[in-house]
């Protein structure tokens, strides 16, 4: 590791560089000005640890400013001292500045440090190293050794790319779908509720302006959530109930700016990590942050942050109404399906924006797809609900919507289409129950959550007068707010300019990449089965849908359909059927097809066997389950005719290694009374997406 000293003259503050470098070639920022001696063409292949120890910048930061404004933000999160958090750390100004403020007020409370003595109670850093350069696990180390320094537990975690490492055109969105998913793994396995990250005032500036280039209506302007949900694949069997681990994504730094970032460095003696690939144009959120690098003076920004503010009060108002209609008219049920009451939801008396979003949300619910929904498919999806008593079908956003039977098209019915490209169909985990987990530390989020609720209960938006930007896409925004004296004409110039410059940059390389798209859709349709066998006593997610979970049993019920003629009485003592003990007996998961319902049917029509000895098997002596299935068929197919056919297709089933049936645990059926076979409708996001802040 090479170590120097550089003099920045503009500044006139000391730097303390420590860098890996394969050559001698420096890149400084200090503050948000470039060194005079470096620019973008001698940026280093590797990231450069800057140290600023000057006496005069160190007496100038208020950090009681900086500290005060941090508590109250914590506070509007619902987030208290003793309440256990990680911070998402990478070693930049930005991720070093959350350090400083979040140690300097963990440590305010009357929760101090551990019993070691050696770090501070109840806060833990992850570092995550993406393995996409070869110096990057050392920068890992030397950014784990300084959070250490500031009394911070934390733990590296390398990336383990399965797939092979991402390419070019998708490096950072793969490094960050990575990242998050290490997140929640770590707040899982330590128990932890609330995730800390870095987010500030300019990365909302480059969102709007990347979004706007891309025709993102209002509520996609309103930028990145100060709080939000965070839902995994892990579960746990808390309180007789199954519940999806989440942890609550919070953004404490969304006032502040990058200049206060390098102060809070400063002010605190902290040292940081440039990283080059930040300056790479390659990137559009690069070439924003190098272009309004050129444009933020005070009265520019501050006209900014005022339309993404209305953006956010008007994303505030439709999450409002939104939730308050799901709640109304909206019914989910056991089976997976939605059911839409448009008698009650009156379409005709609802804005269009308020309308689509509780569209998408009831798709995105019902698909688990949480991708959004855009153009022509949002359009189909808010013209087919605003047509009443609905007559027609409709395939969109993964999902099959229809007139729900006998309502005479005053409901809708929302099913999962599996013909629609869909999320990975099938993840096996390990469930967690009370004795395993002492701590349901869902319950301490919940609380979280319940919090920030009352704070953001006094800062509702209660009419659409205070929501300006109401059904307006980017454009519109921006002229609506030159109209309304919100911006004035020279930033409205400027923003138009830098969003046509995007979008530039965005054609061209859409042009590049077309071909490629092309050949790969219609790839992604769910498999029939899943990757792996699902072993007896497993769990495994389906759809991110359904909680699927089978075993054998010795322990049969001799009661199992009442007023059916039925003696299950060889099955008591030591007798046992063919099912039990087969130590090779696996099952797969797929959809329901037509076939299913037809074999149920073929089952109710075998003969009932009164002489019990026929049902053995030669050799074994071991009893079938004819009798059993038949009746078993039976009363499935009554509960099968109570669910919608368009919703059947989604219903999870349960077959062998040959595809032969074995459960069906939604409408009850299973061959076997051995068999114990679980479908518990629980999907990973829940119905609205779960809690988020746009405050």
């Amino acid at each position: 590791m090479a170590r120097g000293l550089v003099l920045c003259s503009q500044t006139r503050t000391i730097a303390k560089l420590s860098f890996f470098l394969p050559y001698p070639k420096l890149w400084f920022k200090p503050h948000c000005h470039h060194h005079p001696c470096y620019g973008p063409q001698n940026i280093p292949s590797a990231r450069v640890f800057c140290h600023c120890v000057s006496s005069q910048t160190l007496n100038l930061v208020d950090m009681a400013k900086y500290n005060e404004a941090f508590s109250r933000r914590m506070a509007m999160a619902g987030i208290k001292h003793h309440n256990r958090i990680a911070l998402g750390v990478s070693g930049g100004p930005d991720s070093m500045a959350l350090c400083v403020l979040a140690a300097s007020w963990k440590t305010e409370g009357l929760y101090g440090f551990d019993n070691s003595g050696k770090f501070i109670d109840g806060l833990f850093a992850i570092i995550v190293d993406h393995g996409l350069r070869s110096e990057s696990k050392d920068e890992a180390s030397l950014v784990g050794n300084q959070v250490s320094e500031m009394g911070i537990r934390c733990k590296i975690v390398r990336c383990d790319w399965l797939n092979g490492k991402p390419k070019q055109g998708h490096l950072q969105e793969s490094a960050r779908d990575m990242r998050y998913k290490i997140f929640q793994d770590v707040c899982m396995q330590n128990q932890i509720s609330v995730l800390l990250v870095a987010h500030h005032a300019d990365d909302q500036a480059e969102l709007f302006i990347l979004r706007s280039s891309r025709h993102s209506g209002v509520l996609g302007l309103a930028g990145m959530a100060f709080t939000s949900q965070l839902f995994s694949s892990h579960t746990n069997f808390c309180n007789n109930d199954w519940k999806n681990h989440s942890v609550l994504l919070v953004r404490p730094l969304l006032d502040f700016s990058k200049e206060d970032m390098y102060k809070i460095c400063q002010g605190s003696n902290r040292g940081w990590v440039e990283d080059p690939t930040n300056r790479s144009p390659l990137f559009a959120r690069n070439r924003i942050r190098a272009s309004l690098g050129n444009l933020l003076s005070g009265t520019f920004n501050s006209e900014l942050q005022a339309v993404i503010s209305v953006c956010r009060r008007t994303r505030i108002y439709v999450d409002q109404i939104c939730n308050s209609l799901i709640k109304q008219s909206i019914t989910v049920m056991d089976q997976g399906f939605a059911v839409i009451n448009l008698k009650t939801l009156n379409p005709s008396k609802i804005e269009d924006i308020c309308l689509s979003n509780l569209l998408h949300l009831t798709c995105q619910f019902v698909s688990q797809r949480q991708r959004p929904i855009r153009g022509s498919t949002s359009k189909l999806l808010l013209q087919y609900i605003r047509t009443i008593p609905c007559k027609t079908s409709l395939t969109a956003a993964g999902c099959y919507i229809c007139p729900a039977s006998g309502s005479k098209g005053f409901k809708a019915l929302v099913c999962c289409s599996v013909d629609c490209p869909l999320p990975s169909n099938a993840e096996s985990f390990h469930t967690f129950s009370n004795v395993e987990e002492k701590h349901c530390f869902s319950d301490e989020l919940e609380q979280i959550i319940a919090n920030g609720k009352s704070y953001s209960n006094n800062n509702l938006v209660t009419n659409s007068s205070q929501a300006q930007f109401l059904d307006m896409r980017s454009q519109s925004v921006l002229d609506e707010a030159r109209r309304l004296d919100v911006i004035s004409e020279s930033t409205h110039r400027n923003i138009i300019s830098l969003q046509r410059e995007e979008v530039s940059h965005f054609k061209s390389k859409t042009d590049e990449v077309a071909s490629g798209c092309k050949s790969k859709q219609g790839t992604e349709h769910i498999a029939a089965f899943l990757s792996e066998p699902l072993l007896p006593g497993q769990t495994c997610y389906f759809m991110n849908r359904f909680i699927i979970s089978w075993k054998l049993s010795k322990e049969i019920s001799s009661n199992w359909f009442r007023g059916e003629p039925l003696s299950l009485s060889y099955l008591e003592g030591d007798d046992h059927c063919c099912c039990v003990n087969e130590d090779e007996m696996v099952a797969k998961v797929r959809t329901m097809i037509d076939a299913d319902w037809l074999y149920l049917a073929k089952l109710t029509k075998l003969p009932h066997s009164d002489n019990f000895e026929a049902t053995r098997l030669p050799l074994t002596g071991k009893i079938t389950c004819s009798d059993y299935s038949r009746l078993s068929a039976k009363v499935a197919l009554k509960t099968l005719k109570s669910i919608p056919v368009a919703a059947r297709k989604s219903i999870p089933v349960l077959v062998d290694d040959h595809g032969r049936l074995l459960s069906i645990p939604s409408i009850g059926f299973k061959h076997c009374p051995c068999m114990k076979a679980s479908a518990v409708f629980k999907p990973r996001v829940p119905l609205g997406g779960g809690h988020s802040s746009f405050l």
